[in-house]
Parts: C-alpha cells; sequence; structure tokens
C-alpha cells in the first residue's frame, strides 16, 4: 500500500498544548504508523494481478500472436527482444513464502480438491493468470482447476491447481490465496512440480500459452513475455 503524501504533524504552527494532551496524540500517531504499517504486509500477501491472455495459440509470426481465448481471438504484437519461458523441473522445498505459484487440481466427491501439479513462476510473472477457474469443457463431469497466487507459507506436500495467494495449513496442505478468494488444496507426495524459467521454446499452432501483455494507448495488445504451458499428465487422483 502506498500513501499518496506523507502527513507531518510539525509542519504547520501549533498551539501549545498541555504534556498529557501531546502524549495522547503522539501515541495515536504511533498507532496509525503501525496499523498501516501491518495494512501494508498484509496487502503484499497476495500479488497483484498483471495483465495477460491466456489459450491456445492459433499463429505465431515471431512478430505477431494469435490466441484462441473463451471470448475469441485476440491478436498481440510481439516486442523484441522477447523473452519466451518454459517449465522445468522442481521440488515442493523450492515453494517458500515469497512464491507465486499455479496449482492444477481435481475437485473430489467430498468436494476436497487434490494437485495435480504445482508451477512456480518467476518474480517477472509474478500476478500472471491470478485466480481460481474451472479448466474443463462445460457439460463435463470432472471438475478440473487452476488456481494461481501467491505463497505465504512454505508447502511441504499435497495440492491442486488454482491461481493466487498459498499458505500452508498443514504437511500436506496448501491455503492458495488471490485478491477474491482462497483455495484449501491436498498435495500428493508424488504431485509434479516444475519451475517456470526463460527457455528458448518453439511456439506451435495448438499450444497453450500465456501473455503478459500491456496495452497501448491505441488500444494494441503488446508482449514480451510469452510462457509455454505443459499440462500434467491425466492420471487417477481420487483417494
Amino acid at each position: 500500500m502506498k500513501l499518496s503524501q506523507t502527513y507531518r504533524p510539525d509542519s504547520a504552527p501549533q498551539e501549545p498544548k498541555s504534556a498529557p494532551r501531546g502524549l495522547i496524540q503522539r501515541l495515536g500517531l504511533t498507532f496509525l504508523t503501525c496499523a498501516l504499517a501491518i495494512g501494508t504486509t498484509e496487502a503484499q500477501q497476495v500479488a497483484l494481478p498483471i495483465s495477460g491472455v491466456i489459450g491456445k495459440v492459433q499463429s505465431f509470426t515471431g512478430s505477431s500472436l494469435d490466441v484462441q481465448t473463451p471470448s475469441g481471438v485476440v491478436h498481440i504484437d510481439v516486442k523484441q527482444p522477447l523473452t519466451t519461458y518454459k517449465q522445468i523441473p522442481s521440488d515442493l522445498s523450492h515453494v517458500t513464502s515469497t512464491s507465486y505459484i499455479g496449482v492444477a487440481s481435481a475437485e473430489q466427491a467430498d468436494g476436497k480438491q487434490i494437485a495435480k501439479q504445482i508451477i512456480i513462476f518467476p518474480a517477472e510473472l509474478s500476478g500472471a493468470a491470478e485466480g481460481s477457474v474451472l479448466t474443463d469443457p462445460p457439460g463435463t463431469t470432472t471438475h478440473s482447476r487452476m488456481t494461481n497466487g501467491s505463497v505465504t507459507r512454505p508447502a511441504v506436500s499435497h495440492s491442486r491447481m488454482t491461481n493466487g495467494t498459498v499458505q500452508k495449513d498443514s504437511g500436506t496442505t496448501l491455503v492458495v490465496q488471490y485478491q477474491d478468494g482462497s483455495k484449501t488444496i491436498s498435495v500428493p507426495a508424488n504431485v509434479p512440480v516444475t519451475k517456470v524459467a526463460p527457455e528458448q521454446a518453439t511456439l506451435s499452432d495448438g499450444d497453450i500459452v500465456y501473455a503478459a501483455t500491456e496495452k497501448l494507448p491505441n488500444g494494441t495488445l503488446v508482449t514480451d513475455k510469452i510462457f509455454l504451458f505443459i499440462p500434467a499428465a491425466s492420471g487417477d487422483t481420487k483417494q
């Protein structure tokens, strides 16, 4: 949280005050300062969303990218130098209190979310696709979900796919927090964990990508960061 200006109690002429009244005012200012500091810390726990487009590549020319999204095809101009990102193997020990992660999960009959994949994003992509959304086509009986968020406490074991801020409430679950909610996810011991890192990537039609975007004054979307997403292999997540 940023304050637009700093208020200085000594910036204007002061009328004489009694010692008790001055003490009370100083204590009040101290309390206000502490409250603001606490508020800032809490606000920083949830990463701010960043603008971006996620979907399937319809075409990529090196200077432009067309992405098929649920609402239609989005055209994006590509700036150079372009940084592409791929997933490389990692593990839960790299999920720390400063991590921003994505968790792919499946909902069980009892409503419990079980992680199928955990993705650790780099700092420059913190806030990417923030939130929690269902990823199955309408009408299907499965309930897969992807959730992205910030980690407030390190992970130890079980999860699901959710975008937002993550908290660990035990050795086998994560609480992923994002701007308007949170998801509690059970993390199996064998859940695959990958880290998003700058790597040369070849983008082909049908690939699932996330492009961090900036909107120019004329309305054009531009990107210089594209992440090639590799979903986890399908498997039985029921317990």
